[in-house]
């Protein structure tokens, strides 16, 4: 039998998650953008500017943004490492990593671009001076799995940079979860045609590690110097980690 993982708040098979995952990102590709400014009503423009600050991207850097959909981060990093560096803008979805990647050509941006799954990077050892991945990690089937390919990839200093939804102050659960559960697919519904796709996204946020079981992962596969920083009151929160 095949083993089991959460979609949403479905039990499914493993094998089965990836299709689901997939029929979500191919659904929303087209909408991503203006869907996440919608949704967080810009801030994720914000937190991502946050996460490039703390990249600390410079001229000659080996760059991975995995998960990289519609192409901010890859974007940003590009200009930052410079004709002396490289970026590689990854996603599993192709959907995302097409839009992605016209959005990157339309910059004047011709980074390299592949489809790969996170938890079987094509890439070298040793490879990269920083790896990103932002809102993705939450949808992978065996995340410790692919943080350890991601420490596998950094080169001996690099870091880990990871962006995602994460546990809000308590305070502030109960709207969160009406706007989560009933404000956000009929947003969907709106502006994508499609109310099950952002329901999904919802469900998988309160699936998601906590920010302090997500930093306890991070050091279970070896990242040292682990930190995180909540923003928005923890509607996402930024981990970091070094390789040694």
């Amino acid at each position: 039998m095949s083993n089991t993982t959460h979609f949403g708040y479905k039990t499914v098979a493993e094998d089965d998650k990836v299709h689901k995952v997939a029929e979500v990102f191919h659904s929303v590709a087209a909408k991503y953008d203006v869907m996440n400014d919608v949704m967080s009503v810009g801030l994720h423009r914000l937190w991502k500017i946050f996460a490039i600050a703390q990249a600390a991207v410079r001229p000659g850097f080996k760059v991975l943004d995995i998960a990289g959909g519609t192409g901010d981060l890859a974007k940003v990093f590009a200009r930052q490492a410079g004709p002396s560096g490289q970026v590689w803008l990854t996603d599993i979805n192709e959907s995302m990593l097409r839009v992605g990647r016209d959005r990157l050509l339309n910059k004047g941006l011709t980074t390299p671009i592949s489809l790969c799954d996170a938890e079987h990077l094509p890439f070298p050892n040793n490879y990269f001076d920083r790896v990103s991945v932002a809102f993705g990690l939450r949808n992978m089937t065996h995340k410790d799995g692919a943080l350890a390919e991601m420490l596998r990839v950094l080169k001996p200093g690099g870091k880990l940079l990871v962006l995602e939804f994460s546990k809000v102050w308590e305070p502030l659960r109960k709207p969160y979860d009406v706007y989560s559960f009933s404000v956000l697919p009929w947003m969907g519904q709106q502006i994508a045609n499609d109310a099950d796709s952002y329901r999904y996204l919802a469900e998988s946020i309160r699936m998601h590690p906590d920010q302090e079981t997500l930093k306890k992962m991070m050091q279970d596969v070896g990242f040292e110097r682990v930190e995180y920083f909540n923003l928005t009151a923890g509607v996402a929160a930024l981990h970091t980690g070094i390789k040694l």
